[in-house]
């Protein structure tokens, strides 16, 4: 099962640790894809893949079809994280999420760019995968120079940190229990653009006096 939005069947539905398990087991690669786009890139990678297991983590939500004629093309998931959309002037602040949390992070970026403030998200379907690129390559998704990050994953944070950096902060899931359909447990665990939005301009405040 992918996060908590399959049902209302409270803690057996809620795996919100599985996916930091699964990145904990040496040689596995895990990835989340962001959409239809992104797991037939998955899916080819994993059968190609002779070294070692590969993991997908799927959802039953009704997710969009991410328009690749606006975003980066979904081939790029064999690198791991890429830029998906990015402000034309320099970005502020880095939105990173992976699998069905993807079209919330560009929901967020659209609306953040209505008031003005410059941001890029990254999808992230695979820290593996990640981990294997170049360094010049996982700086120019991830720049030093932007200290403002969050991550939007509906499970735990655990592991984020390295991404994060030292003022960046996550939006995730940290405790078992609540059941309710989808639309209020996210609303309920701040998984909203309003929401994230809030939180970006909360860091970015906070960041000034940094």
């Amino acid at each position: 099962h992918d996060s908590v939005g399959l049902g209302e069947d409270g803690p057996t539905h809620q795996p919100i640790e599985h996916l930091a398990s699964l990145r904990a087991i040496p040689k596995v690669i895990v990835i989340r894809p962001a959409d239809a786009n992104e797991t037939v890139e998955a899916w080819k990678f994993a059968i190609e893949h002779k070294r070692s297991p590969v993991a997908l983590a799927l959802t039953r939500q009704k997710i969009p079809v991410l328009d690749r004629t606006k975003m980066s093309s979904a081939e790029n998931l064999v690198k791991g994280a890429y830029i998906l959309v990015e402000s034309a002037k320099n970005p502020q602040v880095i939105l990173m999420a992976s699998g069905s949390e993807v079209a919330l992070a560009v929901d967020v970026f659209n609306l953040l760019e209505s008031e003005g403030i410059n941001a890029s998200v990254v999808s992230f379907p695979s820290w593996e995968l990640f981990e294997a690129q170049s360094g010049e390559y996982k700086a120019s998704v991830l720049p030093k120079s932007i200290k403002a990050r969050i991550s939007i994953e509906a499970g735990v944070k655990q592991g984020w940190e390295k991404y994060l950096g030292d003022y960046g902060e996550a939006i995730s899931i940290e405790k078992f229990g609540a059941s309710a359909p989808y639309e209020i447990i996210f609303k309920e665990y701040g998984f909203t653009k309003e929401a994230v939005v809030q939180k970006v301009k909360t860091l970015l405040s906070k960041l000034k006096t940094v």
